[in-house]
């Protein structure tokens, strides 16, 4: 299972950089898009989301990156830790790798200059990649509470800096989709191997009975969308013409603004679902 999703996550990889780069209506989406975060720009908004998007910035990234290894290693699962340092690290330098190698022709969104060498994004890689390993290392009850909290912050990372103009939403999708198929390699990894240590042992180890139900895997995701659909109301009815206006305007914006958040929601409840019995 974990390999399919893999080899899936490289085919929506290819797709997704084909139609950012050589699709003129690939191009001009992300355009739009982009566009609409930006046209947010606010000295308040601003401070708020430099915060946020910093969180992610290598020198501060090296920190939270090692909560979920330690958390591992505290729960006695050796294994798991060294899997977890695999795919943060190989993860992050496939980004980093493929940024040169992938470079290609963009459309501007006006106000805002990227460079042509921009996906996949290591910022949207880094914070997907916390958040899948850190729903790998909780324990299993927590899971689903866990991906829910990490899901919100790959999104919050994602949605700030495009916001302030340091990449496009194509660039977003690109992080998700290496950090997600890293994360499937790791865990299939880890499965080969656990598999020949439970066939050296005596006697084979018992099937697991899943530690949650699908519900309680998707309750904290849900919880998180009707949040967000709170905030939105509350920010609706609090300036109702300006809000409408920017939505008639900025369509594209919102369309894929939800593509984004609906990419990393789905990437973390559905890791949570394919660990349920682990």
């Amino acid at each position: 299972m974990a390999l399919i999703g893999a080899g899936t996550g490289v085919v929506l990889l290819a797709a997704v950089w084909y139609a950012a780069h050589y699709i003129a209506l690939g191009r001009s989406v992300d355009a739009s898009v982009l566009s609409g975060f930006h046209d947010l720009t606010r000295p308040g908004l601003d401070r708020l989301t430099n915060f946020t998007a910093d969180l992610c910035d290598p020198h501060r990234y090296v920190f939270l990156a090692a909560i979920p290894v330690i958390v591992a290693l505290v729960r006695g699962r050796p294994r798991v830790a060294a899997m977890l340092v695999f795919v943060l690290l190989c993860a992050n330098e496939t980004t980093q790798l493929l940024k040169p190698l992938l470079t290609g022709p963009r459309d501007q969104a006006p106000g805002v200059w990227i460079d042509t060498a921009s996906w996949p994004s290591g910022h949207a890689t880094a914070a997907m990649s916390l958040a899948l390993c850190s729903v790998i290392a909780a324990p299993a009850r927590r899971r689903p509470v866990v991906a829910g909290v990490m899901a919100a912050f790959a999104i919050a990372v994602s949605y700030s800096f495009l916001e302030l103009g340091w990449h496009y939403p194509s660039d977003v999708l690109g992080g998700f989709l290496v950090a997600g198929t890293w994360t499937l390699l790791g865990i299939a990894g880890l499965s080969i191997v656990e598999a020949r240590h439970a066939g050296s042992a005596a006697e084979p180890a018992p099937a697991a009975r899943p530690s949650f139900s699908v519900g309680e895997a998707l309750a904290p995701v849900g919880v998180l969308a009707a949040l967000a659909c709170v905030l939105a109301g509350l920010i609706l009815l609090a300036r109702p013409h300006e809000v409408l206006s920017y939505v008639r305007d900025h369509q594209a914006f919102v369309i894929g603004a939800g593509g984004i958040g609906a990419l990393g929601t789905l990437l973390a409840s559905g890791l949570t679902l394919m660990l349920r019995r682990t």
